[in-house]
């Protein structure tokens, strides 16, 4: 088990922010949102919120939480767009079978990464405040109580671009989640000279 990473509330707000759910990039906005609404928008992250809580107070051992926590990412999250951005320009060149294989073990890495972040939780709880249309997409407000830490800002951004109402990014205190995520992923191609399929090799066990 990682050892934790909290030592102090800036630290937690921090680790937690640079590790929470994976990103898209800044340049990739989603399409107007036809039939998506400012209440089914809340509505998509009170569920999402509901199965972390289960998760980080269900008392189940890591390699549980792991599973679970990917499979929320599977379910609320735009999976395959967020993939393909974080991979960046790479993704233009990657062949459509290393594209699904880079989004499944990314699925998995982030699984595993919100896994580890979440386990600081234990005890604590997120829950949704407030919700408003942004741009051409909506913002769900939300709140992180951890035990013995200040109350810290989460904000979901929520579109139908795929065709369902889902989630592809969130901001945390002002941090744009996406841009972080799509700066790691690079960082670790460049680190594999460019090789798309090592990357996923390291990511099915990173």
């Amino acid at each position: 088990m990682a050892h934790s990473q909290f030592t102090s509330p800036r630290l937690t707000r921090r680790v937690f922010g640079t590790t929470l759910l994976a990103g898209a990039a800044l340049s990739v906005l989603p399409r107007p949102a036809q039939a998506l609404d400012l209440a089914s928008a809340r509505a998509l992250i009170d569920k999402a919120i509901a199965d972390v809580n289960k998760v980080i107070n269900s008392g189940k051992a890591e390699a549980g939480m792991f599973r679970d926590f990917e499979a929320i990412f599977a379910r609320y999250a735009d999976v395959a767009a967020i993939a393909r951005s974080a991979l960046g320009p790479a993704s233009r060149s990657a062949s459509p079978g290393q594209m699904k294989a880079f989004t499944t073990a990314y699925q998995g890495y982030i699984g595993r990464k919100y896994g580890r972040r979440f386990r600081e939780f234990i005890g604590g709880r997120i829950e949704v405040v407030d919700a408003k249309p942004l741009k051409s997409y909506f913002e769900v407000i939300s709140v992180a109580h951890l035990q013995g830490e200040a109350p810290f800002d989460l904000r979901w951004h929520v579109s139908n671009k795929s065709g369902r109402d889902l989630f592809f990014n969130i901001i945390i205190e002002g941090v744009n989640m996406l841009a972080s995520e799509r700066e790691e992923v690079g960082a670790m191609l460049k680190k594999r000279g460019g090789d798309i399929d090592a990357l996923i090799a390291d990511l099915k066990s990173a």
